[in-house]
C-alpha cells in the first residue's frame, strides 16, 4: 500500500512538468528570434560600428544617442513625419474601415460578392500594392493622365514626385491596403452585438444615431482600440510602400524614422548608429502603446 501511494505520489510530482517541456520549443524558439535580436541592437547601439570604416569600431557609449537627439536634424525630421504619418492613415483607415464594416454588416442581395471586394486589398503584398499605385499615378501611361486626357480633371505633374502632392498620393495608396484591416476586425465584433438590442432601443423611440453611439460604439470600444494600437505600430515601421513607392523623397519628405534607419545602417553600413535609431524607435513604440492602452482604458466596461 506504501509503495503504491508512493508511486502515486511520484507521478503526481512528474506530473506538472509536463506543460512547461511542451513549451520549451516555442520559449526556446522566442529568445532565439526575439530577445537574442534586440540584445544584439542594444550591444551595437552602444558601439563604433561602420562595415565601410573598420578603423573606427569600437564602444561608443552614449554618443550614438547624442549624436542622433542632438545633431542630426534629419532624426527629428523622420520622427515628425511617422508622427503625421501614423495620425493620418490609421485615422482615415479607422472612419472609412468602420463605414464599410457597417455597410457590409447589413442583409442586402450580393453581400458576400461585397465582403470579397472589400477585403480583397488586403491579401495583396506590399510591394504589388505599391506597383499597382506606381502604373496608376505614372505621368505619361497612368489611368489618371488618361482621364486627363478626356476632359476629367487635371494631371500636369507627377504626384510621386511632386512635393506638394506626394504625402497625398502615398496616403491614398496605403489607405487602399489599410482599409479593409480594419473593416474585418471590426465586421467581426459587429457581429457578436445582440439584434434584441437594437430592436429594444428602436421599440423605445432612439433613432438611428442613437443607437450607433449608445449600443454599437460601446460594444465596438476594445475592438477599436486594439486594431488602432496594432495599425499604428505597422504604419509606424511601414518600410515597403513607402520605399518603393517614393523612396523617402522627395527631399526626404516621406521618409519614416524605418526608412532613416534603413538608410543608415543597409545603404551607409553605419551599424551602430542604425542601432541606435532602433532602440529610440522602440523607445518610443513601448511608451505609446502602454500610454495609449492605459487613456483608452482597454477592456474595461462602459
Amino acid at each position: 500500500m506504501a509503495v503504491a501511494v508512493e508511486g502515486r505520489r511520484r507521478r503526481t510530482d512528474r506530473r506538472p512538468r509536463t506543460p512547461y517541456l511542451l513549451i520549451a520549443p516555442a520559449v526556446v524558439a522566442m529568445l532565439g528570434f526575439l530577445v537574442y535580436p534586440m540584445g544584439s541592437v542594444l550591444y551595437y547601439s552602444l558601439q563604433h560600428y561602420n562595415v565601410s570604416k573598420p578603423w573606427e569600431h569600437g564602444f561608443a557609449g552614449l554618443a550614438n544617442f547624442r549624436t542622433l537627439l542632438l545633431e542630426d536634424p534629419l532624426f527629428w525630421q523622420s520622427l515628425a513625419f511617422s508622427a503625421k504619418w501614423v495620425a493620418v492613415e490609421v485615422g482615415l483607415q479607422l472612419l472609412f474601415g468602420l463605414a464599410l464594416a457597417l455597410i457590409v454588416n447589413e442583409t442586402f442581395i450580393g453581400r458576400a460578392l461585397a465582403r470579397s471586394l472589400v477585403f480583397s486589398p488586403w491579401a495583396v503584398s506590399g510591394v504589388l500594392t505599391t506597383g499597382i499605385w506606381i502604373l496608376l499615378y505614372n505621368p505619361t501611361t497612368g489611368i489618371f493622365r488618361y482621364l486627363a486626357d478626356l476632359g476629367i480633371g487635371s494631371y500636369d505633374t507627377a504626384p510621386l514626385a511632386d512635393p506638394g502632392t506626394v504625402f497625398a498620393a502615398a496616403v491614398v495608396a496605403e489607405l487602399w491596403r489599410g482599409v479593409p484591416f480594419f473593416a474585418i476586425l471590426l465586421l467581426a465584433d459587429l457581429q457578436t452585438i445582440s439584434k434584441d438590442l437594437y430592436e429594444a432601443a428602436a421599440v423605445d423611440g432612439a433613432t438611428r444615431l442613437r443607437r450607433f453611439v449608445h449600443i454599437t460604439l460601446p460594444h465596438l470600444k476594445d475592438a477599436i482600440v486594439l486594431s488602432t494600437l496594432l495599425r499604428a505600430v505597422w504604419e509606424f515601421n511601414n518600410v515597403d510602400l513607402l520605399y518603393t513607392l517614393t523612396g523617402g523623397g522627395p527631399a526626404h519628405q516621406t521618409t519614416t524614422l524605418p526608412l532613416y534607419v534603413a538608410a543608415k545602417a543597409v545603404q551607409s553600413h553605419d551599424f551602430g548608429y542604425g542601432s541606435a535609431l532602433t532602440t529610440v524607435a522602440f523607445l518610443i513604440l513601448t511608451f505609446f502603446s502602454i500610454a495609449y492602452l492605459r487613456l483608452s482604458k482597454f477592456g474595461a466596461r462602459t
